[in-house]
């Protein structure tokens, strides 16, 4: 069985893969979503492979949470029959690393599992690192006859059939910008933009919930700046995935160089032999140090700490990490628009230590003006942010600032298809007059009868700071109303406080007006969960 605890779908298709890799050995195997494992899966299967990220500051993904709260519950069960290995995905930019693969690891030991495989750690460029361990533990596998794949085929679980796609974030499609429009208004202190790129001839498909990968390349001038504080031959060779590339195209390309995390600190520091740094990221608290952190670039360090002359470039760029490409949600459905496809991107630009900084993607995809600029793109599926099929079924879309864009593609696939199910939008940013995004296509909508209803909530409108949550509780009772009645609850925007926040007025109201203890409520929305009738998209 291999078993998947995904964030953003990277988990997901890689568990698509393994069955793939499975059965190229003969070995029949299935994929099962944590969220809908049970016991019983755990009790029945003898060789499992685990695949799972790590969310924020080391906490499990959310489809994940309930598993790993069984594991590490008086009802885990004892798994002395099983066999495991695990495949942890992770950032390391964050300090918890791959902390919820190296949980799950340990606590599968701890119920008696045995180690088919040691467990390996994936950084954001994990694809070289995934293929060697799905070819390592399928070998293993073919070798012992895999009798797990019976198990894992009378448990329940069902294969996964990856999207195929001939673009990929190595091999992007170059998608021609048609429009480039700020939509939040002069007087706001954020630049969000409606970008609109031509797929045309592409042959890209995608559904609403889905988004769309941005392969990211760094500011020239970023590059530049960095290249004179290090006095190296922009042209000398340094190894890029296996081969060579210029210094100045690796940097540009490859290589991040924006904002600091503690792990690049460190590296950096073990790189240079810089020892003022290494003292200070070891007596420095976490709080101190993120604010040592916050605003500064990998130029920054260099200013700061220059590098002793004995550093070459090679070492320099193997202290780095990959460039990674950024993920927008679709804000536009095919069905409407077949050869475009929609962005809604907040602006990152802010000024600090004495430097201007833009956002690596954001500040590249809003200099996209001029005449045949286009953005480098691939589709990111997002199965866990569907539509329901049943046309006819009512659904609530909590969103805030830039998480309204896939519900913009919801409603544009419902009116394009008919869909007669009710739907209700709760959106909050901060000013009324100067960030309702998207305003007057809403009230187009709801004059057009296919939005029954909206709520707004601006934070910064009035002496008190209102927000999405707080116009829940408000229309509690409808709310649940609906939710009693089968609505499919969506929510996308901030995870940090933004989703728990509507999860904890989601339980509520469940509890106030469905009549439910507390543990009842959560167990309600969980069973939502299950059933695809509570999704989030939270970032």
């Amino acid at each position: 069985m291999v078993l998947f605890g995904s964030h953003s779908g990277n988990g997901e298709q890689l568990a698509a893969q393994a069955v793939q890799a499975l059965s190229a050995r003969g070995v029949k195997a299935a994929a099962l979503d944590m969220l809908d494992c049970r016991k019983s899966h755990l009790q029945q299967a003898r060789h499992l492979m685990v695949i799972v990220s790590t969310h924020g500051e080391g906490d499990p993904p959310d489809r994940a949470r309930p598993l790993y709260d069984l594991l590490h519950s008086r009802k885990a069960p004892k798994l002395d029959h099983l066999q495991y290995s695990v495949l942890a995905l992770g950032d390391s930019s964050y300090e918890r690393y791959c902390e919820t693969g190296r949980r799950f690891d340990a606590q599968l030991e701890a119920l008696g599992a045995k180690r088919l495989h040691e467990r390996v750690e994936c950084d954001v460029d994990y694809q070289a690192a995934a293929d060697r361990w799905m070819d390592a533990v399928g070998a293993m596998l073919a070798q012992s006859g895999g009798p797990a794949d019976r198990v894992a085929s009378a448990a329940g679980c069902s294969p996964i059939v990856p999207l195929v796609t001939a673009y990929t974030r190595k091999n992007p499609f170059h998608a021609p910008v048609l429009t480039n429009q700020r939509i939040t208004a002069r007087d706001s202190t954020k630049d969000v933009r409606h970008i609109e790129l031509s797929i045309e001839g592409a042959d890209i498909r995608y559904e609403p919930g889905d988004a769309l990968g941005v392969v990211p390349r760094n500011h020239d001038a970023d590059v530049e700046a960095l290249l004179q504080s290090l006095r190296f031959d922009p042209n000398v060779l340094v190894p890029v995935g296996g081969q060579s590339a210029p210094l100045r195209a690796a940097l540009t390309d490859h290589f991040a160089i924006g904002p600091l995390s503690r792990s690049m600190a460190e590296r950096y520091a073990a790189a240079t032999g810089c020892t003022e740094l290494s003292d200070r990221i070891a007596v420095t608290q976490d709080d101190q140090l993120q604010k040592y952190l916050r605003g500064r670039s990998l130029i920054d360090l260099v200013t700061e700490h220059p590098p002793p002359a004995s550093l070459d470039p090679e070492k320099l760029v193997s202290a780095l990490r990959p460039l990674t490409p950024r993920l927008y949600s679709i804000a536009s459905s095919r069905a409407a628009t077949e050869d475009e496809v929609h962005l809604t991107v907040s602006v990152v630009e802010y000024f600090a230590h004495g430097r201007a900084r833009k956002g690596v993607v954001s500040g590249a995809l809003a200099a996209l003006t001029q005449d045949g600029a286009a953005a480098p793109v691939y589709v990111h599926r997002n199965p866990g942010f569907r539509l329901p099929s049943d046309p006819q079924t009512a659904v609530i879309m909590i969103g805030a600032g830039t998480g309204v864009a896939p519900y913009r593609a919801f409603m544009a696939e419902r009116e394009a298809l008919g869909a007669s199910g009710r739907n209700w939008l709760l959106f909050g940013d901060r000013s009324f007059r100067n960030d309702f995004l998207y305003q007057a296509e809403w009230l187009e909508l709801r004059k057009r009868g296919v939005l029954q209803r909206i709520d707004v909530a601006f934070s910064r409108d009035g002496p008190v700071k209102v927000y999405v949550q707080h116009r829940m509780r408000e229309r509690g009772r409808e709310l649940f109303e609906w939710i009693d009645g089968g609505a499919h609850v969506y929510v996308c925007g901030d995870a940090e406080s933004m989703a728990p926040d509507v999860e904890r007025a989601l339980c509520e109201i469940l509890a106030v007006h469905g009549g439910m203890s507390p543990d009842a409520a959560q167990d309600y929305l969980l069973d939502m969960q299950r059933g695809k009738r509570y999704q989030k998209d939270v970032y």
